[in-house]
């Protein structure tokens, strides 16, 4: 338990930062999901696939990922559509 204000303080700016990360990093997950799903169906994987893409690039840009996940995710992700 937290005594002193400055430490009240960061404890309610972690909790909010980490709802925010939570709330992108479900996101990103999710739009991955589509593109791999929509890859395996046969289904045309454009839209998604750029939308996946932009929340990743989001997420990096934001300090969720780090750059170089972020080009390994997107790396991945296309590896996985042309095949």
């Amino acid at each position: 338990m937290a005594n002193n204000m400055s430490q009240k303080k960061r404890n309610r700016q972690n909790e909010t930062r980490r709802q925010s990360n939570k709330t992108l990093m479900s996101d990103l997950k999710t739009s991955i999901k589509k593109v791999e799903a929509a890859a395996a169906a046969g289904e045309p994987t454009d839209e998604l696939y750029r939308d996946a893409q932009k929340k990743i690039d989001v997420a990096a840009e934001k300090g969720v990922l780090h750059a170089n996940t972020a080009a390994r995710k997107k790396s991945r992700l296309a590896t996985s559509i042309s095949s």
